[in-house]
């Protein structure tokens, strides 16, 4: 299982979000020696599959972000056949209940030591308190969040992905307990496109953040790579 970071370049997540495999792949090989860990997400999984994921992962430890979310026994024949990409981390959606999160952490132990990490994924960064509200939440984002990540830690889970807003409060509930691997993170200036709880990257590591999650930032950059050198060099050590 990845260990948590110990240094700023590590704690970069750069996202590959494509849905072309060739242009997810470029900008692996531009990263991976200035960040931790490579995100594939949805729209590359479903355009390649697993074949557009394997040759991420010969180039670093990667974060497959596909957020499962079905009954527990379709979740846990999942997470078996991602076992197989021999991915660093796999997310779940923390609101598929104590259950599912249990299958899905009895099916990634099948892999023993070199499982992914199981990350629970609480509230959506794109979702303000009217928009959570509209979906018959009525508390705060926050109070959600908290509220997710207790179900799913004590079920199993080894982190959480949550707003950098939310990583204070999992700290004072949770402590140092779960890894955190926090998105809605954007340099200062940066343009917040569909992110409604959004931090800087300094910010989010000094409030609590394991590792931070870097897409349009980096990738619509003319030099990917050095803005990821100047991401890592500006983060508290």
């Amino acid at each position: 299982m990845i260990a948590r970071p110990a240094t700023p370049a590590a704690r970069i997540v750069a996202a590959l979000d494509t849905d072309r495999p060739a242009q997810a792949l470029a900008w692996a090989e531009a990263l991976s020696p200035h960040v931790g860990v490579l995100k594939c997400g949805l729209e590359l999984f479903c355009a390649g599959g697993p074949a557009a994921v394997s040759p991420v992962v010969a180039r670093g430890p990667v974060f497959l972000d596909l957020k499962l979310h079905d009954i527990p026994n379709t979740v846990a024949g999942a997470v078996r056949s991602v076992l197989l990409l021999g991915v660093a981390m796999l997310t779940i959606h923390a609101a598929g209940g104590a259950a599912m999160v249990a299958a899905a952490r009895e099916a990634a132990e099948a892999a023993g030591a070199a499982r992914p990490l199981l990350l629970a994924v609480t509230v959506l960064t794109s979702l303000s308190p009217e928009a959570l509200a509209a979906t018959g939440v009525p508390d705060a984002p926050a109070a959600q969040v908290v509220r997710l990540a207790r179900l799913a830690m004590a079920a199993g889970a080894d982190g959480l992905v949550c707003s950098p807003f939310e990583i204070a409060p999992i700290r004072d509930a949770l402590g140092e307990a779960p890894a955190l691997v926090v998105p809605g993170v954007r340099p200062a200036g940066a343009d917040r496109a569909d992110q409604a709880r959004v931090a800087t990257p300094e910010e989010a590591v000094a409030w609590g953040a394991d590792w931070i999650v870097l897409g349009r930032p980096l990738t619509r950059a003319a030099d990917p790579a050095a803005v990821a050198r100047a991401v890592a060099a500006a983060l508290p050590r």
